[in-house]
Formats: structure tokens, sequence, C-alpha cells
């Protein structure tokens, strides 16, 4: 850490079996235009100057694989990496006990959550998603939903949703550092899971968390057609994100 006041640390999560996406390895480690999915996220991390540490979180039989292609792809980059959980959350859990004594002693003031699996956010939205947050305390990117309606009992549809009602949700989300390890230490006495990093916050602490207006672009890669959906975004877009 700087001696020009707190960062904020970034925590990649990796650990993911993919059983959806199929094949025989973690998608995050698929090749997409030239590099690896994983290379994009870490990257677009180190683009913004307030991320002061970047964690890794993976499968413990992944690691020499994670290893080799941060050598190969991010050589100058430092990532730390450290083995993941059986659930989302409890990689979110081993990642913030990981940076508890920054977190603690103020050096990490903001903690941002990412997918692997979303290799094509913008550098721009994370300085966004970090600015709200040390404004408010946490910050979620979505985008709007207007394809829902609601159904009753009998199936009869009652009233579509407006379009602002819903947002679905992305990563990375961002929150202030302390709450964040406070939330998760509660968590774990409690035994609760959460859906994702909001879902813990919500539960455990009246910090607000405020909606950004999410991109198009970052998508997340649950099919195989969703990485040749992520070349043909990568390549209109000239291969650089902003």
């Amino acid at each position: 850490m700087t001696s020009r006041g707190p960062k904020v640390a970034a925590v990649v999560l990796a650990g993911g079996g993919g059983t959806r996406f199929g094949g025989l390895h973690n998608k995050v480690y698929l090749p997409l235009a030239g590099r690896r999915v994983v290379s994009w996220s870490l990257s677009a991390m180190s683009r913004v100057p307030a991320v002061g540490r970047i964690v890794l979180t993976v499968r413990p039989e992944d690691r020499e694989l994670a290893d080799e292609i941060l050598d190969r792809e991010v050589p100058d980059l430092a990532v730390e990496i450290i083995d993941g959980g059986d659930t989302r959350h409890a990689s979110e859990y081993n990642a913030l006990h990981h940076l508890a004594a920054d977190v603690r002693s103020g050096a990490i003031d903001i903690v941002l959550i990412h997918d692997g699996a979303r290799p094509l956010i913008a550098p721009s939205l994370i300085c966004e998603l970090i600015d709200v947050a040390r404004d408010v305390g946490g910050a979620v990117p979505g985008l709007p939903v207007s394809d829902v309606t609601e159904v009753d009992s009998k199936a009869h549809i009652r009233e579509r949703f407006k379009e602002c009602a819903l947002v679905r949700v992305q990563t990375p989300q961002a929150f202030d550092a302390q709450v964040l390890l406070s939330a998760y230490a509660a968590a774990a006495a409690e035994g609760f899971t959460g859906s994702d990093t909001s879902s813990c916050i919500e539960r455990f602490t009246d910090s607000v968390v405020k909606h950004v207006r999410g991109d198009e672009r970052n998508i997340k890669l649950t099919y195989p057609r969703d990485l040749f959906l992520a070349e043909q975004i990568l390549a209109a877009s000239g291969y650089s994100l902003k």
C-alpha cells in the first residue's frame, strides 16, 4: 500500500466449475481473443489507479494452471492467488479473510467482488462503482429488465413490471471494506450463505447499496455461445474496453 491513502482491493472469483458451460476445464481458463478469459478481468482491474491489490480465488486443482496463465499473459501484474471455497459465498469469505488485516487497519477502504466469467468489464464502470461505494457504502451494477410480468397462482398475467422496477445484476459489486468484513463474519456465525455479495450486506447491515447503470457488454459466460458473443463484442470495440 502507498502512503497516499487507502486503496481498493479487487477480488476476482475463478473457483466455479462452470457445469452449464460444458467442457473439461473451468470456463475462465478458456481462450478469448488470444488470451484466457480470466486475464481480461485482471487486466481491467489493473487499469484502475485506485485498485491497490488484486486477489484471484481459484480451485486448488486449478492453481498450477492459474499460475502458468498469469506468468504468461499478465507477467507484470501482482495478483495474489488464494484457494476459493465450495460455494461463491465461501470464496468471498476466504478472500475477505485474506484481506482482513489491511481492512481493519484502514489500508483498504473498498472491496470489489467480481465474477471471473465476466471478462468484458470496463475500467470506467469499475471507477464509477468505487466512487459510489465510497459515497454511500455500496454499489451494484445492473441493467433494467423489461421482459418480465407478474403471474398469479392461476397463471394469469396480472401486471407488467415497469422497466425501472427490476434490474439484472452484474459484477463487480463494490462495498465499504469494514462493513463487508463484518457482514461476512456475521454470516459465518449464523451459517448464512448469500446468493451474491449484496445479499449478505442487506441481511446483516444497514448499509446503503445503490444501483449503478451496468454495461450491455459486461456479459457473463454461462453457455458456449456466450464465448462467441464476447469475441464479437471485443472485435467491435477494437479489443479495448473503456
